[in-house]
């Protein structure tokens, strides 16, 4: 069953009124932010007018520089002004990259589905060639072409974001700060306090011990106290 039109074009409008909020939260200009993704101005305003839609690592590269989540994106609210990182990297080779693991895994899960090329192109509006081309990562597959094939093949959109780049450290870290933040005053009090850092250090050791070694360990400690 092929995906209507419509459906896709609402999708880039949405996803260009988020980009637009997130630039606007950043304190970016247009010119900045098509300067780091290596489009020209008038390209990137069609991101935002929702004409035309980045591909994710495009996406993850302009979630980074703008300082906001990922999941953005993805989400329906406006988002407040936010610190951005420094893009100490190269941006053109994380992109090449980005393209060629995004176009592997989505092969990787169609053959997986077992779905040919042609049926798959066929349900996201894509000629077989075009879809081939952005297999091997020649060729870019824009972001709500990507969910469309997401939810063919039965995976999540997650599953395609960066993890252990730039982008998947700098998320990880944000993700770090606000689960310390929703932590009680108290134990954040604790965990801020060097002189406890043994303490942590040692929960972090038991935290990695297999069932069987915190068994052994509790029955020795009962072993001595008894």
């Amino acid at each position: 069953m092929s995906v209507h039109p419509l459906s896709m074009a609402l999708r880039s409008k949405k996803l260009g009124v988020l980009i637009r909020d997130a630039r606007l939260a950043g304190r970016k200009s247009i010119e900045e932010c098509s300067n780091v993704l290596q489009v020209s101005p008038e390209e990137f305003e069609t991101y935002e007018f929702g004409d035309k839609s980045p591909s994710l690592p495009k996406l993850e590269v302009m979630a980074l520089y703008l300082g906001v989540p990922l999941e953005h994106f993805w989400g329906s609210r406006a988002i407040s002004e936010g610190t951005a990182p420094a893009l100490d990297f190269d941006v053109s080779k994380l992109l090449s990259v980005r393209q060629r693991m995004v176009g592997a895994l989505v092969r990787q899960a169609r053959i997986q589905g077992d779905i040919s090329l042609e049926e798959l192109a066929e349900e996201v509006g894509l000629a077989p060639h075009q879809l081939e081309n952005s297999e091997i990562g020649e060729a870019e597959l824009p972001v709500p072409v990507l969910e469309v094939i997401c939810a063919r093949l039965n995976r999540p959109i997650e599953e395609f974001f960066d993890k252990q780049g730039p982008v998947g450290v700098w998320s990880g870290q944000q993700q770090s700060v606000q689960e310390f933040l929703q932590l009680p005053d108290e134990l954040q009090d604790f965990v801020s306090k060097p002189i406890n850092r043994p303490y942590l250090e040692l929960a972090q050791r038991l935290s990695e011990m297999s069932v069987d070694k915190l068994r052994a360990i509790g029955e020795g400690i009962l072993e001595i106290t008894l």
